[in-house]
């Protein structure tokens, strides 16, 4: 399996599965940082951290190795491999793919309550742009996306986005301070919005287009700014 399935695999199983709580919590920890490329990692180690036994650890620890995040290396032990740079522009690759693929079935299959949504969800966007609240915006912008998702009514788009969203929540840069960036973000949604409303495909797949690859360059000048902090 690839990592993506395997990212989406530890959100969707039952929350209360003990060897996915583990799973996801030690994914978590690799993607964001916490765990470095290079930490060795021992089953005891999981399990006092964690407070779990060791049935739990094994298991999650196995499908980590299966996703590439962690290689057991004989007569040494299991060490953190993490994301390379490579598999993070693969990854938004993949995104931007799935993201437009996702709007062209979107305008051909939204309901009407799923229009509604989307409205409502813009006119929050709006406000909290307005606002210049960036909690609730970033938020928002997940629930905007989703609704899209949710309105091409295709079970394996749907479930593909969710696990790249997995990725984008827990790899991207903490430092929103680009100047203008709501200002900015809220203009390109906006486009979308316009395009979905007036079922111009053409309109949305440049709009959607012109978003993620904005997206991928604000991650690019953030992770530089916050390189020189």
């Amino acid at each position: 399996m690839s990592i993506i399935q395997y990212l989406e695999d530890g959100k969707t199983n039952d929350p209360k599965s003990l060897h996915s709580t583990v799973y996801v919590e030690v994914l978590e920890d690799i993607l964001t940082g916490k765990l470095k490329t290079g930490t060795k990692i021992t089953e005891q180690k999981i399990c006092n951290e964690y407070k779990v036994s060791r049935t739990p650890v094994r298991e999650a620890l196995c499908k980590l190795e299966a996703a590439g995040l962690i290689e057991t290396v004989p007569n040494r032990g299991a060490f953190v491999v993490g994301l390379s740079e490579r598999d993070i522009d693969d990854i938004l690759e993949l995104r931007t793919s799935c993201e437009v693929s996702a709007i062209k079935w979107a305008i051909e299959r939204i309901t009407d309550d799923e229009l509604a949504e989307l409205e409502e969800s813009f006119e929050f966007m709006e406000f909290y742009t307005m606002k210049q609240d960036i909690d609730k915006m970033i938020s928002i912008n997940a629930a905007f996306h989703k609704i899209i998702h949710n309105a091409t009514h295709n079970a394996g788009l749907i479930n593909q986005l969710a696990a790249y969203n997995i990725y984008v929540r827990y790899c991207r840069p903490s430092n929103y301070t680009l100047p203008g960036y709501l200002d900015i973000v809220f203009q390109e949604h906006k486009e979308i919005y316009n395009a979905i409303m007036e079922k111009d495909t053409t309109a949305a797949v440049i709009a959607m287009m012109d978003h993620m690859n904005n997206s991928v360059k604000r991650r690019s000048m953030l992770i530089e700014k916050d390189t020189h902090l």
